[in-house]
């Protein structure tokens, strides 16, 4: 079809894939992306500090899928198609290679999102893709052999495909300028968020990170493990982002109130801690509990939870009464926090809900209702933990809609 008409309703990672793929695969086609702010792939440029955490290093499918909370089923069969083996061979065809950090994330080699936004950019122009600008989506409705798209300006487009890329919206009501499908919408949420604890008697150690941590929300099998970071409005580090994530419908159910437990040594045992802790004891008896850590934990930290025990600072280890020392253990095993809400992190906001994986065809990302209207991105109920989990949604996503978006009925 010489003449097919593809438009692209969204300016990020997952439209620009998509728009790049499909000009790539449907070369007589013309390919527009709209984009209702100012510019371009905003998400890009300030994702992983402006560097972009453009992928994981994990290249085993299986593996890699057990890093989405949401979407694992749909991922797995279109990772066949595109994976992150794909990716990096694609951004090293296009000039550009990616190092990758001792956690796997990986970023562009120049260490700046820029050397991304550039790339996908010149390829787009290359390719002759149009691309504008603050043009808003209104309404978008199915015509006759294709679709008609109405603009906030009151501008009217036609094409004969659509791939919608607008990533997530935090309310069920902005989906409203899509078409009707039925139970095509699952409610979203947000995901990927900090902890807010106004009562913590941590606060002034904000900037304290502990290495390794259990952290779990009590009344839910929900827990997670990692690095943790005290802040100036609660909690943060990658072992809150991805309980926040697993987590995420259960917390907003609860109006992001709930208790948080944290296990600041989950290398030990209760058992085992008292025992070391009884050894130490022994060994350091003359010296002052608060300045005494055997388990390498932020001294800061450690003397805080001391005192929160009742632990005063002229205390010695050999003076240490029992039920001190069981508060103390209790402390570092099950110190106990009241959450009564979130923060976003940094400003890389993800949405937990959007399209539901049943409305849209697993192979080709085609709506099951309506021929001719595709989805790439998060705007699909899809969503992984943070490291680079996100953009290979995107990168997956958008070539498969791309790849499939031109094909004739």
């Amino acid at each position: 079809m010489s003449s097919l008409r593809i438009i692209v309703i969204g300016g990020g990672a997952a439209g620009f894939f998509g728009a790049i793929t499909a000009a790539e695969s449907f070369p007589k086609a013309t390919v527009t992306i709209l984009e209702k702010n100012r510019t371009v792939l905003n998400k890009v440029r300030i994702s992983g500090g402006g560097r972009c955490n453009v992928t994981h290093a994990c290249f085993d499918n299986r593996q890699l899928v057990k890093n989405y909370p949401r979407g694992e089923k749909l991922l797995r069969p279109l990772l066949n198609q595109f994976d992150t083996t794909a990716t990096v061979r694609w951004f090293e065809s296009k000039g550009v290679t990616l190092k990758t950090e001792a956690d796997g994330r990986m970023f562009p080699s120049t260490n700046t999102s820029e050397t991304i936004v550039d790339c996908l950019l010149h390829t787009a122009q290359r390719l002759g893709i149009d691309i504008r600008t603050s043009c808003g989506v209104s309404c978008l409705q199915p015509a006759a052999n294709g679709w008609t798209i109405e603009l906030l300006s009151g501008e009217t487009l036609f094409a004969h495909r659509v791939l919608v890329a607008t990533g997530g919206y935090p309310q069920e009501s902005a989906y409203g300028w899509l078409p009707k499908q039925a139970e095509m919408l699952i409610s979203p949420v947000p995901s990927l968020f900090t902890f807010n604890v106004p009562n913590s008697p941590f606060l002034s150690l904000a900037g304290v990170a502990v290495a390794d941590a259990k952290v779990y929300v009590l009344g839910t099998k929900q827990e997670q493990r990692g690095a943790l970071l005290l802040t100036h409005w609660g909690f943060s580090g990658p072992a809150i982002l991805r309980l926040s994530a697993w987590a995420a419908r259960d917390l907003a159910n609860v109006g992001y109130r709930f208790t948080l437990r944290i296990n600041w040594v989950p290398t030990q045992t209760e058992h085992d801690l008292r025992t070391a802790l009884q050894e130490f004891r022994q060994q350091n008896g003359r010296k002052l509990v608060v300045s005494q850590n055997p388990f390498k934990l932020p001294s800061r930290l450690w003397e805080a939870l001391a005192t929160e025990s009742g632990i005063e600072d002229s205390q010695r280890w050999a003076d240490l009464p029992a039920k001190l020392l069981n508060r103390f253990i209790e402390r570092l095993t099950n110190s106990q926090f009241q959450v009564t809400g979130k923060s976003t992190f940094k400003d890389e906001f993800v949405t937990c809900g959007g399209i539901a994986p049943g409305s849209i065809h697993p192979q080709t990302l085609e709506s099951t209702t309506h021929a001719g209207l595709f989805f790439a991105g998060e705007v699909l109920d899809v969503d992984g933990i943070t490291g680079g989990f996100n953009f290979q949604n995107a990168w997956t996503t958008g070539y498969v809609a791309g790849k499939h978006i031109g094909i004739s009925d």
